[in-house]
């Protein structure tokens, strides 16, 4: 690394490429139905850190209530979002079905655990309007 590289702990970088790829990510569970007891969240919380490493991801933040949860993820950039997140939906609510069978089967049945749909939003740096001016102030070359 070039020792004009400032360190920044939100940066990451690869071979080619520096990145600060962050995404606040939300689940509901089918029919928002509030399926999840604490025992249920923790244990969703350690199948997606498990998932997010396996897509070389990290998952910084993690909570959730009765009927949905929300993840913050930091990931690079070789990951397509949409694959992640059919990986963690489906990894988790195959897992959490099994392992809590009796209790999931109260609030959500017909094979389903979430919901089809989730938000993606995109999440640190700076705000648009100051990326718009930085952009739009920009000097074209002569």
């Amino acid at each position: 690394m070039s020792p004009r590289w400032n360190s920044n702990p939100g940066v990451s970088t690869g071979r080619h490429v520096v990145y600060a790829l962050h995404v606040h990510l939300v689940f509901v569970t089918r029919y928002r139905h509030g399926a999840f007891t604490e025992a249920m969240l923790n244990r969703c919380e350690e199948i997606m850190r498990e998932v997010c490493a396996d897509f070389e991801a990290q998952l910084k933040e993690f909570n959730g209530g009765g009927d949905h949860v929300h993840l913050l993820v930091h990931y690079p950039p070789k990951v397509q979002l949409s694959k992640l997140v059919n990986s963690l939906k489906g990894v988790s609510a195959r897992l959490l079905r099994k392992e809590y069978e009796t209790h999931v089967r109260r609030y959500l049945w017909g094979g389903r655990f979430w919901s089809g749909s989730y938000f993606a939003g995109s999440v640190g740096g700076a705000p648009i309007s100051v990326l718009h001016h930085y952009i739009e102030q920009q000097n074209p070359p002569a």
